[in-house]
């Protein structure tokens, strides 16, 4: 079992409102705060997405590069864009994130029902964003959420190669209406499919709403990591609002030290990532 525990913070994401969740960090300001106080408390990696004046999602390639040069200039948290962005974003523009050189990007492993929504990802687009970031540099975080998108992540790698660094990483997002839902034993499950992937892959976990909690704990159980954000939950406890990022990064510190799984430091998480 892993010993220690890389926690990632999602603290902005594409589907919540400011005005419904005036905690919710939008600003380039808001996001720096948001990102120092997460490292601060033992997040090693930021899993961003941004907005535009009016606080709605965007894709703007000014706005991306300038936040992934303030972010490491304020922190030494691992960069990982979006390149999902939201379910209305062209597929050029959401290959187009590479182009703001983070340090990894997200690779979503197939189309899901997204609530109401369909979030498309054809196989075509997801070689492309696959070979594009071999030839960039830039470590892919496959994100995952249903069973079958491991077997299509078996597919490509197979037919394409390992990922920039060579290490193979997944994050299992569980509890979106369409998807996995965020149970114990599908996380189980799909742990064990991972048995088909390259010996050494890691997988990270991110419960959607009321599914934080247990999703959490059975990924600790399992060897796995952490996601927590305010792109993933608002709600902190039944009836009680998430009054910060910070807030959910410290619970999942403080789980993963009861579990005697430490958070890994930045360094040792690029260590982990192949960074």
């Amino acid at each position: 079992m892993t010993t220690g525990t890389l926690i990632t913070v999602a603290p902005t994401g594409a589907e919540s409102a400011k005005a419904e969740v005036p905690a919710l960090p939008v600003t380039l300001d808001e996001l720096l705060l948001t990102a120092k106080e997460c490292e601060a408390l033992g997040a090693a990696v930021i899993h961003v997405h941004i907005r535009d004046d009016e606080a709605k999602p965007t894709l703007d390639q000014g706005r991306l590069r300038e936040t992934v040069a303030a972010l490491r200039q304020s922190t030494d948290l691992i960069v990982q864009l979006s390149s999902g962005g939201a379910v209305t974003d062209p597929e050029s523009a959401r290959l187009a994130v590479l182009d703001a050189g983070p340090d990894m990007a997200s690779c979503t492993m197939g189309t899901v029902n997204f609530g109401d929504d369909v979030f498309l990802n054809r196989w075509e687009f997801i070689v492309d964003l696959h070979t594009r970031m071999q030839e960039r540099g830039v470590v892919p975080e496959y994100e995952i959420f249903d069973l079958g998108h491991l077997a299509a992540l078996q597919r490509l790698l197979g037919k394409y190669g390992l990922p920039h660094g060579g290490h193979v990483h997944v994050d299992f997002v569980m509890g979106v209406p369409g998807g996995m839902p965020g149970t114990t034993a599908t996380l189980v499950a799909a742990q064990q499919m991972l048995r088909d992937l390259p010996e050494g892959t890691t997988f990270s976990a991110t419960g959607i709403g009321r599914s934080t909690i247990p999703v959490m704990l059975a990924s600790l159980s399992t060897g796995g990591h952490l996601r927590v954000g305010m792109e993933d939950t608002v709600t902190y406890a039944k009836g009680r609002p998430v009054e910060s990022n910070m807030q959910l990064v410290a619970r999942a510190v403080g789980f993963a030290q009861l579990a005697q799984r430490p958070p890994l430091t930045t360094t040792e998480a690029r260590a982990l990532l192949g960074l």
